[in-house]
């Protein structure tokens, strides 16, 4: 197990926690979280090249349109490191752009390792004047969610945020996650019920998310306790509704960050088409969810 972890500081200085910059972006935005998956299809129906300049292109649109306006962007690493170094400089310089707009940066990354190397992760990506200086990571906890500590502590000790997959929509997932312990919990659950500990106690809100697919379906997880941010993808375009965070966790939804990307990206290039997209899926999102801190 992680074990509850106590508020840090950096450099001697107190930081805002996650948690509670969380809070205050869906009170001031609203529940939604925009991805940015520039795949060579999308590219080309914003009518841009499949390379660097079309890609930095594409995101300064979305950066203009979307950076001030929702709590959350959550870009997809994959998409700007397939461009080798070139792509990585337009992401770093696209996360810099939305944190100045004022929109929380989930990066996609989904980093998981031991020892060492977690920790470089945690330094690249978390840590006091890291590169990819992000508000937040996705990461993966099947080395262990204790494996994941570099990482959490030094989210904890930044104001930064990690967000641990959990339950996912992808059907490779299912076999996996939805496995039964011997004590009776899915793996999936005992994910959740790791992270509801390390959350234990924090006020407004825990820095640690997990991550539950939209359209987990059967055998998703209970969240009741995990005192943290939900990061639900799989809505829109790979089918998830707005009724399904309902279904998924209950009447007493928890702080929820709605991931679209499809269904808003698919609006571009026009910027306005991209702000009415948004504003749309975040009305739908904000009238089913409530703010839980």
């Amino acid at each position: 197990m992680v074990g509850h972890l106590r508020i840090e500081t950096t450099r001697g200085r107190r930081v805002e926690r996650f948690g509670a910059r969380v809070c205050r972006a869906i009170g001031a935005r609203g529940p939604l979280c925009v991805g940015i998956d520039p795949h060579p299809a999308l590219l080309a129906a914003w009518g841009l090249a499949d390379d660097v300049a079309g890609l930095a292109r594409f995101s300064e649109t979305v950066v203009e349109a979307l950076g001030a306006r929702v709590a959350a962007v959550k870009p997809q690493s994959a998409f700007y490191e397939r461009f080798g170094s070139r792509g990585v400089a337009v992401l770093e310089s696209t996360i810099r752009q939305l944190r100045e707009a004022g929109a929380l940066v989930v990066l996609d990354v989904k980093r998981g390792d031991i020892g060492s190397t977690a920790a470089a992760y945690a330094a690249a990506y978390l840590g006091p004047g890291a590169p990819f200086d992000a508000d937040a990571i996705t990461a993966s906890p099947y080395l262990g969610v204790g494996a994941l500590r570099p990482m959490i502590e030094s989210a904890v000790a930044n104001g930064r945020g990690v967000f641990v997959l959990a339950r996912t929509s992808n059907p490779e997932g299912a076999s996996l996650q939805r496995a039964v312990l011997a004590d009776g919990r899915s793996v999936a659950q005992s994910i959740v019920d790791e992270i509801s500990q390390v959350n234990a106690g924090v006020g407004p809100l825990g820095d640690v998310g997990v991550v539950v697919g939209a359209t987990a379906g059967g055998g998703a997880v209970s969240v009741t306790d995990v005192n943290g941010p939900v990061l639900v993808p799989g809505l829109g375009a790979q089918g998830g509704r707005p009724d399904d965070l309902v279904a998924l966790f209950g009447a007493d939804t928890p702080t929820v960050l709605a991931s679209y990307s499809r269904q808003v990206l698919g609006h571009g290039p026009s910027v306005s088409g991209l702000r009415d997209a948004a504003g749309r899926v975040n009305d739908s999102c904000a009238q089913v969810l409530k703010i839980n801190c």
